[in-house]
């Protein structure tokens, strides 16, 4: 699947409280890809990942995965084409405080018809956890679940915001190598938000934003695995 962004705008606020978050923006996310979004604080590359996945609508311009502009979508069509096609992993962990492991991931397993959900649970980790609750897990294994309920969806893309910021080294690289494994295996787009630096180096695709603009682009030529990368 093939994501093209076309002079994609997005203003907060109004009069003299208006902030323009994106100016313009073009960006093209290619089938099987991995890019990350680089910035500071206000950059706008938050915004951009939110427009892209579909989570918001630019005020201007086209947001394309294969020729559909989902910008032109209402809502009820909206959120129906993320349900059907787009995976989320974000800072907060959005999971239910009542069920257990094993019953969060099932809900985004559900949405594909996937039975084997219970391997990706395993994969992050989590095999012995499979009937805890939220509250009884640390923030690092809440994390985790988050991660495999978006995976056990299959994705044909997967939006990632700062997925890490909550894990200790060890199982940061151990979920980033997981999951980079896994885009590779099933060939999802994959864009991620991220602070670390570090990470780019594992990407395809950087993409660096400042003040609403992306201001440059690389392409990775010597991509690194999770267990390369510094910290």
């Amino acid at each position: 699947m093939m994501i093209e962004i076309m002079n994609a705008t997005k203003t907060y606020g109004s009069g003299e409280n208006a902030t323009e978050a994106l100016k313009g923006v073009s960006l093209t996310l290619n089938d099987g890809g991995f890019t990350v979004l680089l910035g500071a604080s206000g950059s706008g590359k938050s915004t951009l990942l939110h427009i892209a996945s579909g989570l918001e609508h630019p005020d201007n311009g086209t947001v394309k995965y294969d020729g559909v502009d989902i910008a032109s979508m209402n809502d009820k069509q909206l959120t129906a084409f993320r349900k059907e096609k787009i995976g989320f992993i974000f800072q907060q962990y959005y999971l239910l405080p009542g069920l257990n492991v094993d019953k969060n991931v099932k809900m985004g397993a559900d949405l594909a018809g996937n039975r084997d959900y219970r391997k990706t649970i395993e994969d992050v980790g989590l095999g012995d956890k499979l009937f805890k609750l939220p509250s009884e897990l640390s923030g690092g294994e809440q994390q985790r679940v988050s991660i495999a309920r978006a995976l056990s969806k299959n994705p044909k893309v997967l939006f990632l915001d700062e997925p890490t910021g909550a894990l200790d080294e060890e199982t940061g690289r151990q979920v980033l190598e997981y999951i980079c494994v896994l885009q590779k295996e099933l060939g999802f787009v994959m864009v991620m938000v991220t602070h670390n630096t570090n990470i780019a180096e594992m990407a395809d695709t950087v993409v660096k934003m400042n003040s609403g603009k992306i201001v440059e682009t690389i392409v990775n030529t010597n991509k690194k695995s999770a267990y390369e990368i510094g910290w």
